[in-house]
């Protein structure tokens, strides 16, 4: 029996950012990032619960400490895979609470395309509620990407 896959309806929540940044990395490691090395890049240590492949669930926790608070904060991310292409495409949902995507089903589509030993990675991330959501994630995007490229370059050097 196969489980079809369900995509979320984002009609009325039409904000969508695209970022776009020429990587390092290869399309092969950087699909593996996205789909198996979360905690490698992005997410604590020892929160990636994900296996890659379409229709799979995942989680993981952030952790990000401000100077003016004796603790982290955790912020937990969960999302399920929608369409995996190896080395060419990762598209997941992602959903975050106060902060991030307010709790709402966003979608994720991260595409790989080789340039030279490097990639040219573009990730759409769309349906978020408001403006605000939207503009703070345009904002880090560019940041964690970066994050991606170095960590992730530094690992196979």
């Amino acid at each position: 029996m196969t489980m079809s896959v369900s995509v979320p309806d984002l009609s009325a929540r039409p904000f969508r950012l695209t970022t776009e940044r020429l990587m390092v990395a290869s399309s092969e490691v950087l699909y593996r990032a996205w789909t198996e090395q979360f905690d490698e890049w992005f997410a604590a240590p020892g929160s990636v619960i994900m296996k890659g492949e379409v229709n799979s669930v995942f989680f993981f926790e952030t952790s990000y400490k401000v100077e003016s608070e004796k603790e982290a904060r955790r912020h937990p991310h969960y999302g399920r895979f929608l369409r995996l292409v190896r080395e060419r495409l990762v598209e997941m949902t992602w959903v975050t609470g106060a902060g991030g995507t307010l709790g709402a089903e966003t979608v994720v589509t991260v595409e790989f395309t080789p340039r030279g030993t490097g990639t040219y990675l573009r990730l759409t991330h769309e349906g978020f509620q408001d403006e605000a959501s939207r503009d703070a994630h345009d904002q880090a995007w560019p940041f964690v990407l970066e994050q991606l490229d170095q960590r992730m370059t530094a690992r196979t050097s």
